[in-house]
């Protein structure tokens, strides 16, 4: 793999059309920024609308070249192992250049880098299990039977926060069926994804059927989710970019698959080991920096143990080590943009204009270590309600307001006092109330006793406004495939059809 780290640095990439690299037509370049300096470190290729028509053709014609279209479905799957190999060959390069691209911890990437390539092996298995099936008639000599076939060119929009995870859930199984895709990634975090295009070469995927172009959402993104040659959408980032992109679809008449924001209710219940539980807060909200749409940034805890909670909650929170993500013993890098710094800050203070009172953090941390990247430290707030601002909108950083309950009733209603119904987490040694739990809550997602375990052999996505469609598991399968019926007689005649018979 050529794209590495130290390649990157000061460097240009250029968009991926066609199974090469190739310089937007528009020679347009912008800069993608360190989040840990805040200082531009590699520039990527600005897509214009003649470069995502090129990109979409090349699909078109990769989709109906027999090198992939006449390609079996277990030779489909050995292309996707081939590919998990290289992953894997590859997974600290591919890490240590999300980490430079997007502030994620340099362990956390490691962790989903090597597991990446189980998923690609998981839907390489999925690609000549996909089954028809035949349906009764009431005719005698006919055979009426369904197949599921690949829908065409996808466009997969992917955010900055995850880029190859996020991008392999869909990925994967898309190219399983035989489509074939244009992704479009974050213009803050497209440097893993370009590599990840030249594994695919190297792999041995025919041309065209995977292509990256790079650039802003307002110009390659829009002109990609607007082009007619495009069978279906994938978006993974805010609901607000997600109802424009619905929007374009539905001019075209296409389905989309949607992964949007969230506002996760956490549920602690005096039952539990505090210590457990309070772990289990700090994972699910304050795990890379906040910045994952499954987030737990709305706290409920039983109104018995609230203040004691709140003390051992802060006081683990002051252990956490803000630090560059590169180094092993850092807890919480930094965020991945300028923009949702301030965003970040302008909520927190929101809540207190409203009436929240930090707890702890609530600042950029003050070490001259971290001067110049886009930290802040991991954020309490208490005396929170639903009506507050950092409370109902998706903050997207480590930020966690804390509200008191006393009753399971009252619990439930606030849990789904929101907008989005992407994830849910509760703790408690009550199986019943757990189960209960599982069953009231508007979530695509519930964890009990845990939280932030995913699987890709599972399925999951959003209610609500956090969207729509699943990804994971064999479901994900049918939201990439198409249903075509076929109707056979095969009784050798041809009744006229002005004779009326009667029986």
């Amino acid at each position: 793999m050529k794209t590495t780290v130290k390649a990157l640095e000061n460097s240009r990439q250029n968009l991926f059309i066609g199974g090469a690299f190739v310089a937007p037509a528009s020679g347009n370049y912008i800069p993608s920024f360190d989040p840990t300096t805040g200082e531009p470190w590699y520039e990527l290729a600005e897509a214009d609308a003649a470069d995502i028509d090129a990109a979409v053709r090349s699909a078109q014609t990769a989709f109906v070249n027999p090198a992939w279209r006449r390609m079996t479905q277990t030779d489909r799957g050995k292309l996707l192992q081939r590919l998990a190999q290289l992953v894997l060959e590859h997974a600290d390069e591919l890490a240590a250049i999300e980490t430079r691209d997007n502030g994620k911890l340099i362990k956390e990437m490691r962790a989903q880098m090597r597991a990446m390539p189980d998923a690609y092996g998981y839907f390489a298995g999925m690609a000549d299990k996909l089954l028809g099936d035949t349906i009764p008639v009431n005719k005698l000599d006919m055979l009426n039977f369904n197949l599921r076939e690949a829908i065409g060119v996808v466009a997969m929009i992917t955010p900055w926060n995850s880029p190859l995870m996020l991008l392999t859930g869909t990925l994967a199984p898309c190219l399983a069926i035989g489509n074939t895709v244009v992704i479009k990634p974050s213009e803050h975090a497209s440097a893993s994804t370009l590599a990840l295009a030249e594994l695919i070469v190297a792999a041995g995927f025919p041309p065209g059927v995977v292509n990256v172009v790079t650039g802003n959402g307002d110009s390659a993104g829009e002109a990609l989710t607007r082009h007619s040659g495009i069978a279906k959408i994938v978006f993974t980032g805010s609901t607000a970019t997600g109802r424009r992109i619905a929007q374009n679809a539905a001019a075209n008449l296409i389905p989309c698959q949607m992964e949007l924001g969230g506002k996760s209710p956490h549920v602690v219940f005096a039952d539990v080991e505090m210590e457990h539980a309070v772990n289990g807060v700090v994972s699910g909200i304050f795990a890379a920096a906040g910045q994952s749409c499954v987030a737990g940034s709305r706290c409920f805890v039983e109104a018995r143990i609230y203040d004691r909670f709140i003390e051992a909650l802060v006081e683990r929170t002051r252990r956490i080590r803000v630090g560059h993500p590169m180094q092993e013993d850092t807890d919480i890098g930094p965020l991945a943009l300028s923009a949702q710094l301030s965003k970040v800050e302008s909520y927190v203070a929101s809540g207190v204009r409203q009436g929240a009172r930090i707890a702890v953090g609530g600042k950029r941390p003050q070490s001259s270590d971290l001067t110049g990247g886009w930290y802040f430290e991991p954020t309490v707030m208490t005396d929170a309600r639903n009506d507050m601002d950092f409370m109902s909108d998706e903050i997207f950083g480590p930020v966690v307001g804390v509200i008191p309950f006393s009753s399971e009733e009252e619990m439930t209603a606030l849990a789904n006092d929101t907008h989005y119904g992407l994830a849910s987490g509760i703790w408690t040694k009550d199986i019943d109330r757990a189960l209960r739990f599982a069953r009231n809550v508007d979530a695509g997602t519930v964890w009990i006793n845990t939280y932030r375990a995913s699987s890709f052999m599972s399925a999951n996505g959003g209610f609500k406004e956090s969207g729509y469609g699943r990804r994971g598991g064999f479901d994900v399968m049918q939201e990439f495939s198409r249903v075509k019926n076929v109707v056979v007689d095969y009784s050798g005649t041809m009744q006229d059809p002005f004779v009326i018979r009667l029986r």
